[in-house]
């Protein structure tokens, strides 16, 4: 999930001409609502075939760059501007591995070891530069179990650990000098404070140091530690002082993967008293800042001491909590708020970058290639492989292929109120890490992935769950 994610009908008329007014649907392609009549084994292989091709133009026009414009053909950096590190190549090393793309997993291993270096003197975004590189360069070595990649991991966490060691309260600062280790911008929030442990906890599970795991257990349960009487965090938070700088309390922008996070460290780890706190924070949630508007279940900005609403906007970042709720036991509120997001789909056919709770209308026409309604799709159906959740993702599977598809791969989206929807010109890194992976596994079942087993990071590196030919 990123910072800044029913009676069904394929376009929304709004009252008075609104914004996505008499628009032509895209083409329909459902077969039915709970996916009955779908061929999974051919959808996962036209989404390998996909990302496949995608990936081709990658490698010739991109190769080692951060990010590829596949409109224009050009690339950009990401990180540090005039330094790329490799990101969209690293975020897809293990879903290269899954799909059985072994020479182009290989050849992305081969650069990775020669050209990627951390010694810039130049500042990263300490929550990034974990769930994209640590993460991405962890999972591919517990892919491949090259020893390089996970020095490599080891390498950028020590550089990412000075932002820890410089709040009293082991907060880790917004940016790092990946060089000097100097540190900036104390303003943070809980997604960037507390979206480590999964990474950090498989790095010293696998180094045997420690401090990894213990840093970024640290910053969760001071957080935790400051909770309201309610049981609700502010999102907004400064290193330096502890304390919470806004009343906003937030399912999505600036806090989301912290809740992620929580429930992972029990699911990697056993760990009991971050598992009783994910149970009692989405709990908090459900009695606090859940609410109804036209039957349908949102989760507004609230005041975290209050409950009273703040702010009536929800992002699409949003829909990863229904996965989070029926993984921690909430099934019922996780297929509610699956279905909101499902009407979202069906009335916009890509799911607005924010809406406005209160009338269902888009607050913004442009969206970033977002994957989270596919990632709460993976998560309910893990659980229980009911085929519905398969159907929604592949809905949202052909819908981002009819909108996004251009000349050299996937591209984010301008304005998804026109017909064709109008293209922007770049594919964010996480597409190759997260979407694209979450529907194969959904579609294909690959036979390198113990679904039982599966624990994805937010930014869906496999923390655990390959299953490895002997």
């Amino acid at each position: 999930m990123r910072t800044l994610s029913l009676h069904r009908r394929s376009a929304l008329t709004l009252a008075g001409g609104g914004l996505l007014a008499g628009l032509a649907p895209l083409p329909a392609f459902a077969q039915s609502e709970d996916g009955a009549t779908e061929n999974w084994k051919d959808l996962g292989a036209d989404v390998k075939a996909e990302f496949k091709w995608a990936w081709g133009h990658y490698v010739d026009r991109a190769w080692g760059k951060d990010e590829i414009n596949p409109v224009s053909g050009t690339s950009q950096s990401f990180f540090i501007e005039g330094h790329d590190l490799g990101l969209s190549l690293v975020e897809a090393l293990d879903t290269l591995w899954i799909m059985e793309l072994d020479e182009e997993f290989q050849a992305g291993v081969d650069w990775v070891k020669a050209n990627l270096d951390f010694d810039i003197d130049g500042e990263a975004q300490v929550f990034e530069t974990n769930i994209r590189l640590v993460g991405g360069l962890l999972s591919a070595h517990l892919a491949c179990g090259d020893p390089v990649l996970l020095e490599k991991a080891k390498d950028l966490a020590d550089r990412l650990m000075k932002a820890f060691d410089a709040s009293p309260h082991g907060l880790p600062y917004r940016y790092v000098n990946l060089k000097t280790g100097a540190v900036r911008d104390p303003e943070t929030n809980l997604a960037e404070i507390g979206t480590y442990i999964t990474e950090f906890g498989v790095l010293s599970q696998l180094t045997g140091e420690p401090k990894y795991h213990a840093a970024a257990k640290r910053a969760m349960m001071h957080a935790l530690s400051v909770r309201s009487p309610i049981g609700l965090m502010a999102a907004n938070i400064h290193a330096g002082t502890g304390r919470f700088t806004s009343r906003n309390a937030s399912i999505d922008v600036y806090a989301d993967s912290f809740y992620e996070y929580l429930w992972d460290a029990w699911e990697l780890f056993g760990d009991e008293e971050l598992k009783l706190a994910a149970e009692q924070c989405l709990q908090a949630m459900i009695d606090h800042q859940g609410r109804r508007y036209d039957g349908l279940l949102w989760f507004p900005m609230v005041d975290y001491e209050t409950g009273a609403v703040t702010g009536t906007s929800q992002t699409v970042l949003g829909a990863y909590l229904a996965g989070l709720l029926g993984q921690a036991g909430f099934k019922t509120e996780g297929d509610d708020f699956l279905k909101t997001y499902e009407r979202m789909q069906d009335r916009y056919l890509i799911v607005p970058e924010s809406t406005d709770v209160t009338t269902a209308r888009p607050r913004t026409l442009r969206t970033g290639l977002r994957p989270e309604v596919a990632d709460a799709c993976l998560n309910l159906w893990q659980h229980d492989r009911d085929d519905r959740y398969r159907a929604i993702a592949a809905t949202h599977y052909r819908n981002m292929k009819s909108s996004s598809k251009a000349e050299y791969g996937y591209t984010s989206l301008q304005d998804i109120s026109t017909r064709p929807m109008t293209q922007g010109d770049n594919c964010p890194g996480y597409w190759w890490s997260e979407q694209m992976k979450y529907y194969f596994i959904l579609f294909a079942e690959p036979k390198r992935i113990d679904i039982d087993r599966l624990v994805l990071s937010t930014e869906a590196n496999v923390l655990r769950g390959f299953v490895r030919s002997s």
